[in-house]
């Protein structure tokens, strides 16, 4: 028996010279098509074992340095091995042999670009149609504004906001906020409804911790937002969620009972629930995809079978847009429509008819900027993805912004087509700050004026949600501040935060005039 002393050694004696042995070959006379096999090599293997868990990502998708200081290392640690003094240690436990470990650190630190090049943007900087509000008063005891949802409500024409501080907010019209009620953690999302019984309800998602963990702290909890009866106002649908963004609801068995879906983010556990409804009134839970990162979802009957379907965007490691067909026995089929690689950082998506052909397509965004490869990415921004038929789709639009978070289409205009309103919570804050927030004016088919609106002096967005907020036809938007720069949250250096820091939100009005 190898003593573990002597054993770790030994594995650190193997993995140097299985690396000295590779840049050794640089220096024999074959020393580069040796060296191109290896990285050629890597590559496949890279493939083969990374695909295991998510999309493999290209080399090219990063540059040298974050490879090798960032990625590779936590990469190393999900197949059981340990960096040690620039090298790593491959013990006999590890899910990989050391000799195929070393190609693949190869392959990403060899073929990987020494800088990443990004596009120069593309747009004015102006107001567009929009003027600025802001709220007159600031409610500031609960610290610095951390707003983690903005809700228009149709049954009461009010917005709702929630925030780190655990309240639940209705604003007016006027930007007057009053305390709806307090839970027990964060509110991330308000999904309204209206029946006999609760003309006024909403389902709230309390995510129960907000920094990333696998906690089963998070709660889908009804209440009526009209009710006087404090402590009787809400009832508890489910808890012991895993860090839940978002939830919807609708009655998936027909059998006259609402059942609801909730998103698991979670960090490296999560995944897609169904809390179903019960004769009793009693609910139960159980998994549609056990997947971390289930960020957003929508409802709806996609297939045209009479039965309600989902789709939801996975927004960690395995990330992209799946479809769950339901398959009218309590259960879905899974199709998976956009797939992308596990750096991209998707952030938000809506499924929407761009083209007026009847068949949805796919707005999507990629921007967070938080993990292990934290530098300004080429392929960060807003996309759309037209749908082709049989669910395959196409991009058909890009535009590149750094750190981008949400977007959210509506015919701002009123011109017949959809423009796009787009934030980004992880900015070129020193040179470009003027990007986290843009307006998409669609002047013809496909093709799109931007507008950088210059709303940036006023906070840090997070949230932002779209509606007629003050009734005089136009669809205004309101961007929830989130505005704590704490180290980690703010990738650049030496860069102290300039913007309004406890205003929980601001309003971009919509002035234009209706076209008859």
């Amino acid at each position: 028996m190898i003593n573990k002393q002597k054993f770790f050694f030994y594995s650190l004696f193997i993995g140097l010279f299985a690396t000295l042995t590779m840049c050794g070959s640089c220096n024999r006379d074959n020393g580069q098509a040796d060296d191109e096999r290896y990285i050629e090599e890597g590559k496949q293997l890279a493939q083969k074992h990374c695909s295991t868990c998510h999309q493999a990502p290209d080399a090219s998708l990063l540059d040298k340095a974050t490879w090798d200081k960032g990625v590779l290392p936590a990469m190393a640690a999900k197949f059981g091995i340990r960096p040690f003094m620039g090298d790593y240690l491959v013990y006999s436990s590890s899910a990989i042999s050391n000799a195929d470990w070393h190609k693949i650190v190869m392959y990403y630190k060899g073929a990987a670009p020494d800088k990443l090049l990004i596009p120069k943007p593309n747009a004015v900087k102006d107001w567009a149609i929009f003027s600025l509000k802001r709220p007159a008063k600031v409610d500031t005891t609960d610290g610095m504004a951390m707003t983690t949802m903005v809700a228009f409500n149709p049954n009461d024409k009010s917005f709702y906001t929630g925030g780190a501080g655990d309240k639940l907010y209705k604003w007016d019209s006027n930007l007057n906020a009053t305390v709806v009620k307090k839970f027990q953690s964060p509110v991330v999302d308000a999904d309204f409804f209206k029946t006999d019984a609760n003309p006024n309800g909403a389902i709230i998602t309390c995510i129960g911790v907000l920094p990333p963990n696998d906690q089963l702290k998070g709660k889908l909890i009804s209440i009526n937002l009209s009710s006087k009866l404090k402590g009787k106002d809400s009832v508890l649908i489910t808890d012991s969620l895993p860090r839940p963004a978002k939830s919807a609801y609708v009655d998936f068995n027909k059998d006259g009972l609402m059942d609801y879906v909730s998103c698991g983010f979670g960090h490296n556990k999560g995944g897609l629930f169904l809390v179903q409804q019960q004769p009793a009134h009693q609910f139960t839970k159980k998994i549609i995809r056990a997947m971390p990162g289930p960020s957003q979802l929508y409802i709806d009957d996609y297939n045209h079978d009479g039965w309600p379907d989902i789709v939801c965007l996975f927004a960690q490691a395995d990330e992209g847009v799946w479809l769950f067909l339901n398959d009218k026995k309590g259960g879905f089929t899974t199709q998976n429509l956009v797939h992308f690689p596990s750096v991209y950082g998707s952030s938000s998506f809506q499924f929407i008819d761009f083209n007026n052909d009847g068949k949805p397509d796919i707005l999507y965004t990629c921007g967070d900027n938080n993990d292990y490869s934290p530098i300004f990415k080429p392929y960060h921004g807003v996309y759309i993805f037209t749908n082709q038929g049989n669910w395959k789709f196409k991009q058909t639009y890009f535009y590149h912004i750094n750190g981008c978070s949400k977007a959210i289409a509506t015919d701002f205009d009123h011109d017949g087509d959809l423009d796009l309103a787009v934030i980004a919570f992880f900015p070129d804050f020193k040179y470009h700050p003027t990007e986290g927030f843009t307006y998409h004016e669609q002047t013809s088919p496909g093709k799109f004026k931007v507008h950088e609106i210059p709303v940036n002096p006023y906070g840090r967005w997070l949230a932002m949600d779209v509606n007629d907020i003050d009734g005089d036809g136009n669809m205004d938007i309101v961007l929830g501040n989130f505005s704590v720069g704490a180290k980690g949250l703010i990738n650049q250096k030496d860069y102290n935060p300039n913007w309004d820091m406890y205003s929980p939100i601001t309003v971009l009005h919509n002035t234009i005039k209706k076209k008859h």
